[in-house]
């Protein structure tokens, strides 16, 4: 009898598990994409869209663009709601913009709910450079005469920034000597470039990727953790002997104080969805690749992104 028992509660617990987040039902949802519309934050909002209305959800899915203040508009709009039919999305300016003093939201002013899709960083120079090495590269920037010339862009303390701060720490290079130049766009970079204006830029692949196959320039190193199979030729950072690896992600958050049945329900939501052909089809046609993680892998990304990101911006 007792054996009874103990099985029937096992069976209990488990269907309890599993129909935990069946009390939950959104009439709608909308999805905040923090960037205008053709704009990757854009894209990615309204694939998700399509995806989870097609097939994840039986309710209306809506696309909602803020497109002011490099993303705090939508995130403040989101952190002033309650419930969790509303969610956004979000990057690494989420923190950057905290640690530039331009916004006072950390990700803990929100409900992490997945990271989704990570872009790998590039460093790029000119096909005609004499440079053919990361470590040729970083040998370069350690003499004290004629400092080469970094593009990036949008601005500083962005991704391309931070991603080749980085690397230079680990190669030894003094950092606080380090020059660059900042574009309004990756095109201006590229531009700049083939001028001779630089020497050398970081950009993300998608950014590069037309410039490379073209021949216009040559790229010394990807910081994905292993070489991509579509870019077979191009060495990994760790490869050249600098030890990280740095990840462009694009997540997704809710309002504050979510209900665990609230989070639970996205967790299952977003799962599916990654892995629908469509999903994947977005990350091939865009030079993402795919970075998953659910709310509590996502709550711990966050955190170490932000006390990394926080040493890289005080130089330590």
């Amino acid at each position: 009898m007792k054996k009874w028992i103990s099985l029937v509660s096992i069976i209990l617990v488990l269907m309890s598990c599993s129909n935990h987040d069946q009390s939950v039902h959104f009439d709608h949802v909308e999805l905040v994409a923090p960037g205008a519309v053709g704009g990757g934050a854009d894209l990615t909002a309204r694939t998700m869209q399509h995806v989870l209305q097609q097939e994840v959800m039986d309710v209306p899915v809506s696309v909602v663009n803020k497109t002011q203040s490099q993303g705090e508009e939508a995130w403040r709009y989101v952190q002033q709601l309650e419930g969790g039919n509303v969610i956004s999305g979000n990057s690494s300016l989420l923190i950057t913009n905290h640690l530039l003093g331009q916004s006072q939201l950390t990700y803990k002013n929100f409900t992490p709910l997945a990271i989704l899709a990570t872009e790998w960083e590039v460093i790029v120079v000119p096909a005609s450079s004499s440079i053919m090495t990361m470590k040729s590269l970083m040998d370069a920037l350690k003499e004290n005469h004629h400092p080469l010339k970094i593009g990036l862009s949008p601005r500083l303390g962005n991704d391309d920034h931070l991603s080749f701060v980085q690397a230079a720490q680990k190669a030894k290079v003094e950092t606080s000597r380090l020059a660059f130049y900042v574009y309004g766009s990756s095109h201006g970079v590229l531009d700049a470039l083939q001028e001779n204006e630089v020497q050398v830029a970081p950009m993300s692949l998608s950014e590069a990727k037309d410039a490379y196959e073209r021949g216009d320039v040559r790229i010394l190193g990807v910081s994905a953790p292993r070489r991509l199979a579509e870019f077979n030729d191009v060495p990994t950072w760790k490869e050249e002997g600098i030890d990280v690896v740095f990840s462009h992600w694009r997540g997704l958050m809710g309002p504050p104080n979510m209900t665990q049945e609230e989070i639970d329900y996205w967790n299952q939501a977003i799962y599916k969805m990654v892995n629908t052909k469509a999903w994947k089809q977005l990350l091939k046609e865009n030079d993402f690749y795919p970075f998953y993680k659910n709310s509590s892998g996502a709550s711990v990304f966050l955190e170490r992104q932000s006390k990394l990101y926080e040493e890289l911006m005080s130089g330590k």
